[in-house]
């Protein structure tokens, strides 16, 4: 008898600690497509931007066609949206293709050493870790989506920073493109230099008093920021956000950033971001000199697709933004979708040398710098 109950409550701890989890994972909420339903039916339906009554995105934007009641909506595709049941369908019924290469992974600890960097007085753009990525001109820098100490115990990091933080230049500029886990992270906005001035979408000012940035933007869909050195705009990108999955997606907004550096470099920043036709028009309206896309997260792709793009639709993205170099980032650190780590890099080679295009490609792994 005492066996059976010491094998029942065996069995009750290890179920206990299998939902907790899953619940972990699915709090990760905020960094996957999980019931991401706007609460106003802005009856958009399946349609890609160019559909939407002809309209530019530019003009999308004007006309405030993202901003619902209380919410901000995604005009570029209303299928991002998954149910608690598709996440649990992903998770715990659907076939993991890729499981077996998990024992591949390797944990990488990354070193960055500052001085040549700092030393260096024309343009760099240094890959930190996952999408954190520092840019470099003349003396002056930004910072993109700052996450030093990885995310919740549940999710491993493979890419840990060794290195200490307060050795990074103290950047004028951190750039947030939206409030998905993996993109803002508190400790890490925290731990940087109240001096810094932190730009991010509209709706999050309340995590802005909360980590002291007390010297913050907050940008739409087309504004710019300019100032003796860097000139920087929020564009649209086919994603969404959430920090609470009680409180709901879309309370505040998310972008794209486009980045004009004090000796005139223009480099464009995805985000996280589906594909969709608004990269032909962003590639009409801008000379871009590099152009930094989200590779990573996506597989499977009946559950990703909607929110991140795959290795032929990020070529595709290049192509149309007529970049002259393509980085990738937010691969290598948290494995969030099925594909392991370190396939995004090798998926997109080969792409890329399907399409004539390797020369456009700047290898970089985490912790590398590309000079210019």
């Amino acid at each position: 008898m005492a066996e059976t109950m010491n094998k029942l409550q065996k069995s009750r701890r290890l179920f206990i600690q299998n939902a907790f989890s899953l619940g972990m994972r699915l709090f990760g909420a905020s960094l996957l497509p999980l019931s991401c339903r706007n609460r106003s039916n802005h009856g958009y339906g399946d349609l890609l931007m160019s559909k939407l009554s002809g309209l530019s995105m530019r003009e999308i934007s004007q006309q405030k066609l993202h901003h619902g009641n209380g919410v901000y909506l995604n005009p570029f595709n209303s299928q991002g949206r998954k149910s608690f049941l598709s996440v649990l369908k992903w998770k715990m019924l659907s076939k993991n293709h890729f499981k077996k290469q998990y024992a591949t992974e390797v944990e990488t600890p990354i070193h960055i050493d500052f001085k040549p960097i700092v030393d260096h007085q024309g343009a760099s753009v240094t890959f930190i870790a996952h999408a954190s990525v520092m840019i470099k001109d003349q003396g002056h820098s930004v910072v993109v989506d700052p996450v030093f100490y990885g995310l919740f115990p549940t999710i491993h990091d493979f890419s840990p920073l060794t290195f200490d933080i307060s050795a990074m230049p103290v950047p004028d500029h951190v750039l947030i493109t939206h409030g998905h886990y993996d993109h803002l992270d508190k400790e890490s906005l925290k731990y940087l230099s109240p001096a810094s001035h932190v730009i991010a979408p509209l709706g999050y000012e309340a995590v802005m008093n909360e980590v002291n940035a007390r010297n913050h933007t907050a940008l739409d869909w087309y504004d710019r920021f300019e100032d003796a050195n860097f000139e920087i705009i929020l564009l649209p990108c086919n994603h969404w956000t959430m920090r609470n999955p009680i409180v709901g997606p879309n309370h505040s907004l998310w972008g794209a950033y486009l980045v004009k550096t004090p000796s005139g470099l223009t480099i464009f920043i995805s985000g996280d971001t589906a594909y969709y036709d608004g990269f032909k028009e962003i590639g009409e309206q801008f000379d871009i000199d590099l152009a930094i896309l989200s590779l990573g997260a996506y597989e499977p792709r009946w559950f990703m697709k909607d929110s991140h793009m795959n290795p032929p639709e990020t070529v595709r993205a290049f192509q149309e933004l007529r970049a002259g170099k393509l980085l990738i980032v937010h691969w290598g650190t948290f494995r969030l979708g099925d594909e392991p780590v370190y396939i995004p890099p090798i998926a997109l080679k080969a792409e890329l040398r399907k399409q004539g295009l390797m020369n456009g490609w700047i290898d970089l792994s985490h912790g590398e710098t590309y000079y210019y």
